[in-house]
């Protein structure tokens, strides 16, 4: 048997249809639909199924036989018979389903094919009111939709969408509107789904029938409705998954469109280039589709029908389908021109329009719309979005004395979901609050939220009631910390990604470079936020260009606010910050354009006479054209824009300018501006008369034309004109804006008048939901074409910022509110979820302002939370305080990178809550173990019994709970600081339940932190560090109650972080270690001694770690204990600290390598110390070290030999113990054996085999070369100078121990020194021991001169050992003899006769010694070393000799004036007079008598410098050559010089005489001194005289010998000279002829000796020099000598070898030419 309807496949599908129609059918009614029917059937019968067909139904082969087969279908559903339109609505149903039927369906075309009338039968079928029929229908529709073979062209969709919005609004039940709804709903998911991929197999989503009664018809739903329509929504879109021939062709129509040819499959590339002059049919009819939506949105009631709730109704729903396919959207709305316009045009106006209605669920539906908007569009609807977000959002917002509850929590979800996307937060920020032509969207936002958590003004009038005020304030609250979790978010995701840059993206981009982008997408492109579609649009915009935008915003509102105020300072402070050029004209524009500005001030401005005002107002209304105007539409015009001031002058001159003006622009209409200046005058009266309430007798028509007679040049005005202008101001008046005076509103009307917005919102907020907006239509306009307008300046380019930085011009417009929020929920409310949110937004803003590095910010939010915590008044904490030490921890341990300084009030809170918890443990205090006793009080015992006891007992009046108790505030030191009065039971109890509370917060929360520091950045670990050592000094500097909490952790800390690198950790121990020295000086001494032992502690941990060679981190770690120890006045701390160096010494000897420096400064430190207990206990340790520990200290830094000595000399200085001094002594000694051997040697070889101790082995002396020693030679010097420099200690045994030590270790290892090493010892060691006693040093005080710190006992070993040490290397030393030389002929300057003699000996020993190997220059080195000597003696004794001329001594007592005559007495008067020092008599004694000594001195060590020349030339003369014996000639030739001249001091030999007189000491040897001079220079030219005539020749010494027996000879007969007395009187204190006799007599065996040297002269010598001695000789023979040793050598020269014969023929020639000069001859 044949099937019913052939073999093809649609008659398999149309002939049970078809069977089941006839039988449905009514046989006289419907016969025609039965024959059509039948004649189906059999035409079936006869086809069979052509793939290659392209007819519309698929197998037919003939459109005629589509139309057979097709048309009893169309016959039944016009049927309007339910029996038989319900198996045909099936059939078609399937049809569509199994995409048989495949073309396109166009009902505008002029001869609809057989589908297109089907289609139309379908739609109009939906009047019959049955239930399934409605039902199938809307089946049999959404299939023909969802159907892929099928193409829908616009009117047809129109229609299909029509016919489903009628049976939503008038179906039979709730079910089938509700399916209704659902079918348009999924329509619209699948036309825009294929609309953005411009296939028809695109991919689409399924509706959620629950999904869309989220706004509306939740009432519809019966029971399982909603179920049963998502069942029958599934059922068609995945039926129609089936392909019913997968061999199938497409349709020629499909193949042949244009916009197909590009897609062909539904994963094809979208947004390749198109051409904007043509759209491909499916993008064509979804434009449409969305056109109508709009438009049918935007109906509204009539007034005859004002309740029309099937209007509302389908308003609502095309809205609701405008939601879903905005929220569906693709990128293609975003990037092609026309889609966009679409919705700027008709999506923005339906905003617009419904913006006014009061129904929420509308309501909610714009802002649902609106959000979609926000997420997708803000990029390409800039100035639209700036529009409505006040319009909706902020308007509802800011609203918080008398808002709708619904309204206002729509708009703080719709808040809650934007404020979750970080990018629309920041782009909002960028876009609005950074453009000065935007309002300030982010910061009305932020600051609105704040009000409404701050909830309505006290004393203010509102509607709101408890319960929707507190749920407002959770709402707020909880958006700001969405909004501030957001910044976090994001703020993170740029960090991480670090690119850095502004992305822009303008309305009039180039589409190719978006939609390049957007082939990556695939088929998620819809899902994507707006920002990710545009990355590719770069710009040169950076952050700092929108920083100077913000500044410059901030700036520009700074001004118009000040305008505002006072309208001077205002431009003033516009045209100074360069806002607006100070020029008129610019002034003048700023006023016309510019938002914001207040009416009423800028007329007062204007009508200003000041010259630059007038100039503004001259500009400004140069400014309007008022060309073609007439006149009362021209003054309409010109007030538009501010108020006329209420001065009559300031409104004359702003009038009188208009008129000018008026009659410029239109010159032909008044004969001067005089008629157009009254005219205006007439006309503002009339405005005020004819609207102001308050005239009661209105101006008459012909009144204003009586007024305004003959005002033209004494001419009238036509009256017609003048009554059409008063028909014009009566009826519509002249509104100028109102002065507002509210902050609140006028903050409104700016920002209104800011965004063009006031005929805007005059139209929709004032408008009543019944009054259609047809009137408005102009208005309307007006404003698109304002969007259209700003599309093209820069509020229209929008930017997507990636720089991180630009949180912070965010933060600074909301921490202020979101601080305010937070706080003042967190105070107010003890809702745990409300708090718990507060704690989050701290949380979050910390994070941001941490990270951003805002540190104002960051500590306000910080101290905030720590405050909250109630732990510095613990018994009134709640849970939400608990709460809080929770936020602070997790603060601490999730931002403990970023927190810097703000870690100080962290830790201040945990020591906080650490004292509590040991107070809830009944834990005694620190104090108690930081007393100084250890024996325990009554009172201690009392107090932890207390503390056990404390949770048991329901009152204590303990001091320590009751000052914590009571409390105290947050930034007190210390708990309880308060400790005045007393505390309740209840108080009490109160604490100890709170207490309790604390326990909810473990240790392990607690220490987590600390253990955490080792997780924290570099920079993150020293603020920490800081911060917890600051709030450890607080603790401990308490006077009431030290405690150590943060001290242990300090310690824990440093032990967490020991293992970071090197670096980190010397900052971390910089700080540690300032803390340590600061605390270790502090005043309470148990908690110094406590810290010194956490010191030492942490020390023994950090000497575990092994360091390696040439670090020096050990020393930094150990140099608490050196600074300490020098700066503390505690004897116990320096003990305590010696004692812990030597434990750790004694533990950690073998990891000491860099510390051995701190560890030998602080036993520097100690050896100096006043008390003798503690130099002795440093000694001892510093022995053992010297003894046991010597070879570790060198073992990795040889340097800290340096200080091992420098510690050993330092001890050597103590004057407690000389056996301390002496051993240190010894112990250099071993020291400079040790480094003579090579026991510094840092890279020894270790001992192998069994030894494991580590010492190095020394190398063995002979085998050490020159070279290695001068490697040590830096070790040499410390040590060698430091015994140097004992050589002037006080101590004779230690000068002399020092002495001996030091150069017996110069001659037991000075041979391995090299010569520039000798050079350097020489240099720094030897020479600087004889300084002290060289006489080189200046006397600091004439009067007290100090007196070197020798004996000669130490001067005589010191010389003795110095030249046993040149004369034992004097082949290294040889270059230095003469500074050697030098050194000991110093040792003749010392006033000491010992030192004196040891110099003596030092010299002859080395002229005996090394006599015959110094050569001639060396010779001549050692006498110009005496000379030098002896010569740098001179200035210093003359300056003091000079002294003696400033002052006076007195006359002798009464009995000595007898010896003196009036000519003394008036000689030593003038002198006095002249410029003496009359001082105290006293006083010049005492300084004549030091002046005495000192010459005593000075002769003295003249002498002996003579004497020592003299010797060693004796010794050596046979060795000398005419250069050196010149120099010894040189010598005695300067010492007689200056013996003479201070034997020529006579006025200074008188006053000394005088001193000496009274101070009864001898004269100065004077005479003495010259004739030994004299003698000692004869001896030596008489000597080379005879001794060697060829030298003597050479030299020129007989002259110079004649020459010295001349002078001696004249100084010898001056004494005699009695007529030389007279005319020069000296006035001696001794009487005259006494005094003569005395120098005679010192003088007599001079004169003699030089007699005889000439009587031993040859004859012939004599002879040429006796001219020159004869009258000497003859007046020597005159003259009365004292002595009898004269007469006879001198007779015997005179006689002997024929002298006398010489001395008469000399004188017989004399007395020869005395007479021919008289003339007797």
């Amino acid at each position: 048997m044949s099937s019913l309807g052939g073999q093809s496949r649609c008659g398999w599908l149309l002939g049970p249809s078809l069977d089941k129609i006839i039988k449905n059918a009514a046989w006289r009614k419907h016969s025609h639909i039965v024959a059509a029917c039948k004649s189906a059937l059999d035409k079936l019968e006869t086809l069979n199924d052509d793939p290659s067909a392209s007819t519309p139904l698929y197998g037919v082969a003939s459109v005629s036989d589509v139309e057979a087969v097709i048309l009893p279908l169309i016959l039944a559903i016009d049927s309007a018979s339910p029996k038989v339109v319900e198996p045909a609505l099936d059939c078609v149903y399937r049809l569509f389903s199994l995409r048989l039927i495949r073309c396109e369906i166009d009902l505008s075309e002029e001869s609809p094919s057989i589908i297109s009338r089907l289609i139309d039968s379908l739609c109009k079928c939906s009047g019959l009111g049955d239930e399934i029929v409605e039902l199938a229908l809307l089946k049999t529709l959404l299939s023909a939709v969802r159907s892929t073979a099928v193409l829908i062209r616009a009117d047809c969709l129109n229609q299909i969408v029509k016919t489903c919005y009628n049976i939503y609004l008038g179906g039979v039940n709730g079910t089938n509107q509700i399916c209704a709804k659902a079918v348009l709903a999924q329509m619209m998911s699948i036309i825009f789904a294929r609309v953005e991929a411009d296939s028809s197999r695109a991919t689409f989503n399924t509706v959620s029938v629950n999904e869309l009664l989220e706004f509306n018809d939740r009432n519809l739903n019966e029971g399982s409705s909603v179920q049963f329509v998502q069942n029958l929504i599934n059922e068609v879109v995945f039926t129609n998954v089936v392909d019913a021939n997968s061999d199938a062709m497409p349709l020629p129509e499909l193949q042949n469109d244009k916009g197909d040819e590009k897609v062909c499959s539904p994963g094809a590339e979208l947004g390749e280039k198109e051409d904007l002059s043509g759209y491909t049919k499916i993008r064509d009819s979804g434009v449409m589709v969305f056109k109508n939506l709009c438009k049918l949105s935007m109906k509204f009631s009539s007034q005859e029908q004002s309740d029309d709730q099937i209007l509302l109704r389908g308003k609502m729903l095309s809205l609701e389908l405008l939601n879903l396919i905005v929220a569906n959207s693709g990128p293609i709305w975003r990037t092609n021109e026309r889609f966009l316009n679409v919705i700027k045009q008709f999506l923005c106006l339906s905003l617009l329009k419904n913006s006014a209605l009061s129904v929420m669920s509308i309501f909610q539906l714009l802002c649902s719309i609106f959000q979609s908007l926000l997420l997708k569009y803000r990029s390409v609807l800039k100035s639209e979005i700036g529009i409505f977000f006040p319009m909706l959002i902020l308007r509802v917002l800011e609203n918080v004395l008398q808002p709708s509850f619904i309204q206002k929590m729509t708009i703080l979800s719709l808040l809650d979901k934007i404020s979750q996307d970080p990018q629309i937060m920041i782009d909002i920020f960028v876009n609005y609050d950074c453009d000065v032509d935007s309002p300030n969207i982010f910061e009305r936002t932020v600051n609105g939220l704040l009000k409404t958590a701050l909830g309505p003004p006290p004393g203010s009038t509102t509607t709101l009631t408890p319960v929707h005020d507190i749920t407002f304030r959770f709402e707020s609250v909880k958006c700001l910390v969405i909004i501030t979790k957001s910044m976090g978010v994001w703020m993170d995701q740029q960090l991480k990604i670090g690119q850095f840059g502004v992305v822009r993206n303008t309305s009039d981009e180039d589409d190719t470079a978006l939609e390049t982008t957007n082939t990556s997408l695939g088929g998620d492109e819809a899902g994507l936020p707006d920002f990710e579609l545009h990355q590719e649009a770069i710009s040169d915009h950076s952050t700092a260009t929108l920083e100077q935008r913000r500044a410059y915003k901030l700036e520009l509102q700074k001004g118009i606010s000040l305008f505002n105020r006072k309208p001077s300072k205002g431009i003033e402070f516009l045209i100074s910050n360069k806002k607006i050029d100070a020029t008129p004209e610019a002034v003048a524009l700023f006023l016309k354009n510019t938002s914001g500005l207040n009416e009423t001030v800028i007329g007062d401005y204007l009508g200003e006479r000041e010259d630059f005002s007038l100039k503004v107002m001259h500009a400004y209304v140069d400014s309007f054209m008022f060309d073609g105007m007439d006149f009362g539409e021209a003054i309409r015009f010109f007030l538009r824009g501010f108020r006329l001031p209420g001065e009559a002058q300031k409104i004359d001159r702003i009038m009188e300018k208009f008129a000018e003006r008026y009659c410029k622009c239109n010159p032909n209409s008044f004969t001067s501006a005089d008629t157009a200046y009254v005219l205006a005058y007439s006309v503002i009266m009339l405005n005020t008369d004819a609207h102001n309430s308050m005239v009661k007798d209105k101006m008459s028509k012909a009144d204003f034309i009586r007024n305004n007679r003959g005002i033209d040049d004494g001419k009238d005005l036509p009256e017609e004109n003048l009554g059409a202008l008063y028909d014009q101001i009566v009826k519509n008046e002249i509104k100028m804006k109102a002065d507002t005076s509210v902050p609140q509103s006028k903050q409104t009307n700016s920002v209104n008048r800011l965004l063009g917005l006031d005929g805007i919102l005059n139209l929709v907020w004032k408008q009543t939901e019944e009054k259609p907006l047809g009137a408005n239509g102009a208005l309307i306009k007006h404003i698109q074409e304002q969007f259209k307008e700003k599309s093209g300046k820069s509020e229209s380019t929008y930017y997507a910022v990636a720089d991180a930085a630009i949180l912070r011009f965010m933060v600074e417009v909301c921490w202020g509110p979101m601080l305010a929020a937070f706080s003042v929920t967190l105070d107010q409310s003890d809702d745990r979820a409300a708090t718990n949110h507060c704690l989050q937004g701290f949380r979050y803003a910390v994070h941001v302002t941490a990270v951003m590095g805002m540190q104002t910010q960051r500590d306000a939010f910080v101290t905030s939370v720590a405050k909250f915590t109630y732990l510095h008044c613990a018994a009134d904490m709640k849970q939400k305080n608990v709460d809080a030490v929770k936020a602070i921890i997790a603060i601490a341990i999730e931002d403990g990178n970023h927190l810097q300084d703000a870690w100080e009030h962290i830790l201040t809170c945990l020591s906080r809550f650490e004292h509590l918890q040991l107070l809830g443990e009944g834990a005694p205090s620190d104090a108690s173990f930081l007393s100084g006793s250890n024996i325990e009080t009554a009172e201690d015992k009392s107090l932890r019994s207390s503390f056990a006891s404390l949770k048991k007992k329901g009152t204590l009046q303990n001091p320590v709970v009751m000052a914590v108790v009571r409390g105290s505030s947050y930034d007190s030191t210390s708990l309880g600081a308060n400790t005045s009065g007393l505390v309740t039971p209840d108080q009490i109890s109160s604490f100890i339940s709170n207490l309790n509370l604390l326990e909810q917060i473990g240790n392990f929360e607690l220490n987590h932190i600390f253990a955490h520091s080792q997780r924290l950045n570099s920079e993150a670990i020293v603020a920490f560090v800081k911060a917890l050592c600051k709030v450890s000094m607080s603790e401990l500097q308490s006077p009431t109650d030290p405690r150590v909490f943060s001290l242990t952790k300090i310690v824990e800390v440093a032990h967490y972080n020991m293992n970071r690198i090197r670096l980190v950790w010397s900052r971390i121990w910089s700080v540690l270690s300032d803390f340590f020295v600061t605390v270790g000086l502090s005043e309470n001494l148990s908690v110094a001694i406590f810290v010194m032992d956490s010191l030492r502690q942490l020390s023994m941990k950090f000497l575990e770690r092994e360091e390696l060679a040439n670090y020096n981190f050990q020393n930094e770690f150990l140099r608490p204990f050196v600074i300490v120890m020098e700066k503390s006045n505690s004897v116990e701390i320096r003990e305590l600290i010696v004692r812990c160096l030597s434990q750790m010494i004694l533990s950690r000897v073998g990891n000491v390598k860099s510390g051995w420096k701190s560890v030998f400064m602080a036993l520097t430190a100690a050896a100096a110390d006043e008390r003798k207990n503690v130099v002795l206990l440093a000694f001892e340790t510093m022995e053992k070290i010297v003894r046991e520990y010597f070879p570790y200290i060198t073992e990795t830094e040889t340097v800290t030999f340096t200080d091992c000595v420098r510690c050993l000399i330092t001890f050597t200085n103590s004057r407690f113990d000389s056996d301390v001094s002496l051993n240190a002594i010894a112990f250099l000694r071993f020291c400079a054996v040790k480094l003579a051997e090579g026991g510094l040697i840092c890279n020894t070889e270790k001992v192998a085999g069994d030894d494991d101790s580590g010492i190095p082995v020394e190398k063995e002396a002979e085998g050490e070369t020159l070279m290695d020693m001068d490697e040590n030679a830096s070790y040499w010097i410390p040590l060698l100078s430091g015994l140097s420099s004992l050589t002037s200690d006080p101590r004779l045994a230690i000068r002399k121990s020092s002495l001996e030590v030091l150069f017996n270790i110069l001659k037991d290892h000075g041979h391995v020194f090299s010569r520039s090493f000798w050079i350097t010892v020489i240099n720094s060691v030897i020479f600087p021991i004889f300084k002290n006693v060289s006489g080189d040093k200046e006397d600091k005080a004439v009067s007290s001169p100090k007196s070197s710190c020798w004996d000669s006992e130490t001067c005589s070993v010191a010389t003795r050992c110095l030249v046993d040490l040149f004369v034992n290397f004097f082949g290294m030393m040889r270059a230095h003899l003469g500074s050697v030389v030098s050194l000991v002929a110093g040792l003749l300057k010392n006033t000491g006769q010992g030192c004196a003699r040891s110099g003596v000996s030092g010299l002859m020993r080395l002229a005996s010694d090394l006599g015959g190997m110094l050569t001639e220059d060396e010779w001549s080195c050692v006498f110009l070393s005496l000379k030098e000597t002896a010569a740098s003696l001179l200035p210093d004794f003359l300056k003091v000799l000079r002294i003696m001329d400033r002052i006076d001594i007195g006359m002798p007592t009464v009995a000595q004036s007898s010896f003196y005559d009036d000519d003394d007495v008036g000689e030593m008067t003038l002198t006095s007079s002249n410029g003496t020092i009359e001082g105290n008599d006293d006083d010049n004694l005492q300084t004549a008598g030091y002046i005495v000594s000192r010459m005593k001195t000075h002769i003295s060590t003249q002498l002996l410098i003579i004497q020592v020349t003299s010797d060693l030339y004796n010794m050596q003369q046979h060795l000398l050559k005419a250069s050196t014996v010149k120099i010894v000639l040189d010598i005695f030739s300067q010492t007689v010089h200056h013996a003479h001249n201070l034997t020529l001091e006579t006025g200074l030999h008188l006053k000394l005489q005088r001193a000496c007189s009274i101070l009864e000491v001898s004269d100065p040897p004077v005479v003495h001194f010259e004739n030994e001079s004299y003698q000692n220079m004869l001896n030596l030219l008489h000597h080379l005289l005879t001794r060697d005539p060829s030298l003597s020749e050479e030299m020129g010494i007989e002259p110079q010998l004649f020459s010295t027996c001349q002078d001696i000879i004249q100084m010898y007969l001056s004494c005699c000279r009695l007529e030389q007395q007279q005319q020069k009187p000296v006035h001696w204190i001794l009487p005259l002829n006494s005094a003569l006799k005395d120098e005679l007599g010192a003088r007599t065996s001079l004169l003699v000796s030089a007699l005889r040297v000439l009587s031993e002269v040859d004859k012939e010598r004599f002879r040429s020099h006796a001219r020159m001695l004869f009258p000497l000789l003859v007046e020597l023979v005159r003259c009365e000598h004292t002595s009898r040793e004269v007469q006879p050598v001198l007779s015997n020269f005179m006689v002997g070898s024929g002298m006398l014969y010489l001395v008469l023929h000399f004188w017989f020639h004399a007395l020869r030419e005395e007479a021919s000069g008289s003339g007797v001859l």
